[in-house]
């Protein structure tokens, strides 16, 4: 345990950066912290918890995942992620396909399909009862034109921590009907939501160093104040670590001239690699 406190130390005092991280050893239960309630931009992994909720309202029957959503020109206004914006309006797809597109490609269009049918006060107490007391969901879609130094309150905020409770839920739901009820969401969409986590073609972050065939569930995200990832890690098809790390105040630029990007992810593929090697 100390010999991966120590690397884990050394990874985040060795970047001129914030770096925040909540990681739970599924084997044992170890915690390994730093920062982890501190609030901090979420970007892009605000939309697991979008997913959950409207997987709660779809478990409830407020929602029909198989309802068709048209894709509308307006749909794409302050859109600066994903493809949909590039494609000719007409498109008619699922709810269900909605929520793929959302967390696989991080579509934002699809994002505003989603939350077109779910308000975000909704999201927001639906992380409330959960215990994500650190995560404040404040926009359908974050505002494009935001600087660089913007304050917490212009975006998405989360925690480390709440993410990590929040994906422990998720996976203990596979075998759990106590988590699964916590959630508010039948197995079968459980199962879903993990599978669609699982779905990332782009290894960045947390499976960025990890071998090519470990199976993992996540969702990253990309923010003008960092880079950041939250997710499952499997060996032998259980989880072997949940973790969440969010990098904050990255420069445009290290003084070596790499790309501060580049670097964040990086740093949050070292601290998966030190998980990786730790806890088998």
């Amino acid at each position: 345990m100390n010999t991966i406190t120590s690397s884990l130390n050394s990874i985040c005092e060795g970047v001129p950066y914030s770096v925040r991280y909540s990681i739970l050893n599924a084997r044992d239960g170890t915690v390994f912290e730093r920062a982890e309630r501190e609030e901090t931009p979420s970007a892009s992994t605000r939309k697991i918890s979008i997913m959950l909720a409207v997987l709660n309202a779809a478990s409830e029957g407020r929602l029909d995942l198989d309802d068709h959503i048209v894709y509308e020109p307006r749909l794409r206004d302050g859109v600066a992620s994903g493809i949909f914006r590039y494609l000719t309006p007409g498109i008619t797809l699922t709810l269900r396909d909605a929520i793929v597109g959302m967390i696989v490609l991080s579509d934002n269009v699809c994002t505003r399909m989603v939350l077109e049918r779910l308000t975000l006060q909704e999201v927001a107490d639906y992380c409330q009862a959960l215990g994500m007391t650190g995560t404040h969901h404040r926009f359908l879609i974050p505002p494009p034109t935001l600087p660089a130094d913007h304050g917490l309150e212009d975006v998405t905020t989360t925690t480390a921590a709440d993410q990590v409770r929040l994906l422990k839920l998720l996976a203990d739901a596979r075998h759990s009907a106590a988590s699964a009820r916590i959630l508010g969401i039948s197995p079968a969409l459980c199962q879903f939501a993990l599978q669609t986590l699982g779905q990332q073609i782009l290894r960045y972050g947390i499976p960025s160093r990890l071998p090519y065939d470990v199976q993992f569930a996540c969702k990253g995200g990309r923010g003008k104040r960092g880079r950041m990832d939250a997710g499952i890690v499997f060996k032998d098809k259980e989880p072997l670590y949940i973790l969440a790390v969010f990098t904050d105040h990255v420069p445009t630029a290290l003084p070596d001239g790499t790309p501060g990007y580049t670097s964040a992810l990086e740093t949050i593929g070292k601290i998966s690699r030190v998980c990786w090697d730790g806890f088998q």
